[in-house]
């Protein structure tokens, strides 16, 4: 199959694409390059522009009649960043993401697997949460996702449009190849903070709230190696008529993590025993839009999608130490 990939120079974008390539299938790639790498498109089919572009959007889909179905990841995702420009946020995940998908209606290529957000959760006693489970999105990044997955209920009831909403958790790591990975040249994710203290680039790794109601006060994720959500996607695409059927659903909503969860006093432990090293460390209050956190309920994925987590913590932490060493000659920072 062919998949049209918004976002396919990011940095799940790409990866993505890889493990679509390596399931046989051919990734077309659409983004803005509004903080896509060039390096990590190589010589996949790609058009860079505007997914609100509905003139682009009808030359993609007429020189590529045989797209069956769009994985849109094209988004905004800085936490710290959204409460600062909350309307660039909304502008760009809400505003242009409508114009896609009317578009795409209209384009007779109805099928979406749509990049959501487990930031979008509430507070759950037990830090576990299911497809179920109840929202309070806590930033103007969750509530643009939320926001999305609202309409695209809404359109998928009333319109041909179908649609897959994953809801990832925490990526690390990057491609099996190191071809590509977290690209900013300072990381706001932990992992890529904690391969910076790691390197010497910073002189130390910041905890960020150490009050949480968590067993040791800090926040609590769930850690997804990037490979195995990728591989997620594939399964998405591959069994979407599939799981909409089983299911009698116009759209469904499926967790991706691995359905176990991780504070980052223990993240830092586990990232010291495979760098061999300890880490410099610093604490300090919440950052804005800072969410206590949760892990997935993995169930639906495993038996709608037939798909579950491979790779374990250790396993992308170490593809993020191997990422860090090689990705300032890939990406050419100074």
């Amino acid at each position: 199959m062919k998949i049209l990939v918004t976002g396919g120079a990011g940095y799940i974008g790409s990866v993505t694409a890889k493990a679509l390539e390596r399931a046989g299938h051919t990734p077309v790639l659409l983004d803005s390059m509004l903080r896509g790498r060039r390096e990590f498109i190589r010589d996949r089919i790609f058009y860079e522009g505007d997914i609100a572009d509905r003139a682009l959007l009808t030359r993609i889909v007429a020189e590529h009649p045989d797209i069956a179905c769009t994985i849109h990841m094209a988004a905004r995702i800085v936490v710290p960043e959204s409460v600062e420009q909350p309307y660039e946020y909304y502008r760009d995940n809400v505003a242009k993401s409508l114009e896609l998908f009317d578009q795409l209606v209209a384009l007779d290529r109805p099928r979406i697997v749509f990049s959501s957000t487990a930031a979008l959760y509430d507070v759950s006693e037990t830090f576990e949460v299911d497809e179920t489970s109840p929202t309070a999105p806590g930033s103007p990044y969750a509530r643009t996702k939320r926001a999305m997955e609202m309409a695209l209920e809404d359109m998928s009831g009333g319109t041909t449009l179908r649609t897959l909403m994953l809801r990832y958790f925490n990526p690390i790591g990057s491609d099996p190849d190191l071809e590509s990975g977290i690209y900013d040249r300072e990381p706001s994710h932990v992992i890529g903070q904690l391969v910076l203290a790691a390197q010497g680039v910073k002189d130390h790794f910041t905890i960020t709230g150490t009050e949480h109601p968590t067993r040791d006060g800090t926040g609590l994720r769930d850690y997804i190696h990037v490979w195995d959500l990728a591989r997620a996607h594939v399964a998405a695409v591959e069994r979407f008529d599939d799981v909409l059927s089983e299911l009698d659903a116009t759209s469904t909503i499926i967790n991706l993590g691995t359905g176990q969860g991780v504070t980052v006093r223990e993240l830092l432990a586990a990232f010291e025993a495979v760098y061999g090293d300890k880490v410099p460390v610093r604490e300090a209050p919440p950052r804005p839009g800072d969410a206590v956190g949760a892990f997935a309920n993995v169930d639906k994925a495993r038996d709608v999608l037939g798909w579950a987590s491979e790779l374990t913590l250790e396993d992308g932490i170490a593809s993020a130490l191997a990422w860090g060493r090689k990705r300032r000659a890939i990406l050419g920072f100074e």
